[in-house]
């Protein structure tokens, strides 16, 4: 009975605290994407190419690649004129065809929220290491595409809030790659700001890739259903589950596309993912910044062969969220915690809950120099 008490308290406490931190406001239920990307139907009954295209659910990312791998520049640009939201969302194929194809998605949805994603990135390099069989070797783009100077998207899926990654650098000549998760509140409409830039998977990535030079790539992925707001989708893990499910997917088509393994850096209730994630998660290393929890007691609970790291300054209103998981409520030990196990990543002079990537902080530095695979 005491300790059935100790539970309901521990609860209460949870529940109370988060609700409470930093003036966020409730959460709202959210019901997480999963599946196959918009338009499986149609690219499912298509016979265009005289058989049947890989099944987008069934199909794994290595046998996607292989399959485009083998078309013709003139089929793999049928495919992307008549399905761009499936090629533009499809794990394992072509970097470049994906970004020819959410390009034409992006120029055809009328929603306001996705305009600011058309804009031209300062970073990114349209057109960069176009690989045998695309259709820039075969002599141009059609208008519009990523080599006409539209951002290096590499996902966008309009469903719900929206999905989206984008890619600084060049993913097809770089020897150290690194993607960014964000946490709650981010979606292709949040995806980047000008309020509170570092709170944003493009800020995050662009400050990255900043930092981490020429021979680098950095991907902002806001690739799962976040939280909103602070509530029992934050405190609980179905929604992680489900981005855990995506992340791995997402690693093992860039794997497929010859991209090398990256360093993962998972912000706020985007650690969680990576959590959930860990054991078959391809990568370097997994950073964890403001983080809640990985829902594991200790690394070797995660069961993973990446080195974690772990950032969490004296600012940060993370530190007031109780690191406990009871009855499915809280994401387990504070990852920076002694008894956790993770390499301490100094964050000093970082400025609350995002300011991590800040250019000039400590952390800032200490991540370009795991990116670039230097720390130890």
């Amino acid at each position: 009975m005491r300790r059935y008490a100790r539970t309901l308290v521990a609860v209460a406490l949870a529940t109370t605290v988060m609700a409470g931190t930093a003036g966020w406001a409730s959460g709202n239920a959210q019901q997480a994407l999963t599946g196959p990307p918009p338009g499986t139907a149609a690219w499912r009954a298509d016979h265009v190419l005289g058989r049947e295209l890989p099944d987008p659910e069934r199909t794994t990312p290595a046998e996607v690649n292989r399959f485009f791998r083998g078309l013709t520049a003139a089929q793999q640009q049928t495919l992307v004129v008549r399905h761009p939201l499936v090629v533009g969302n499809l794990d394992g194929v072509p970097v470049e065809l994906r970004y020819r194809a959410n390009a034409r998605s992006l120029r055809a949805t009328h929603d306001p929220r996705y305009t600011h994603l058309t804009e031209a990135g300062a970073e990114a390099r349209p057109g960069a290491g176009a690989r045998p069989g695309t259709e820039a070797e075969a002599g141009g783009r059609d208008r519009g595409s990523a080599a006409a100077g539209d951002r290096q998207i590499l996902a966008f899926d309009p469903r719900g809030r929206g999905q989206v990654a984008e890619v600084f650098g060049d993913l097809s000549t770089a020897r150290h790659v690194a993607v960014v998760v964000p946490g709650s509140d981010i979606d292709a409409g949040t995806f980047d700001r000008t309020s509170d830039v570092y709170g944003t998977p493009a800020g995050m990535a662009k400050a990255l890739h900043a930092n981490t030079g020429r021979g680098s790539a950095v991907v902002a992925w806001a690739g799962y259903t976040t939280p909103v707001g602070v509530g029992v989708d934050a405190a609980t893990g179905s929604l992680a589950a489900a981005g855990a499910d995506r992340l791995t997917r997402f690693a093992d088509g860039l794997a497929a596309d010859g991209v090398p393994a990256p360093a993962v850096f998972c912000h706020s209730y985007g650690s969680v993912v990576c959590g959930l994630a860990a054991h078959r998660l391809r990568a370097t290393d997994l950073v964890v910044l403001g983080s809640p929890g990985m829902r594991a007691d200790t690394v070797a609970d995660l069961h993973t062969t990446a080195r974690v790291w772990a950032a969490k300054d004296t600012t940060d209103w993370i530190d007031n969220v109780p690191n406990l998981e009871v009855a499915g409520i809280g994401h387990g030990p504070d990852p920076t915690g002694p008894g956790f196990g993770a390499r301490r990543v100094p964050a000093h002079d970082a400025h609350g809950h995002t300011g991590y990537f800040a250019p000039g902080t400590d952390s800032l530095r200490a991540f370009a120099s795991i990116a670039r695979g230097e720390a130890r």
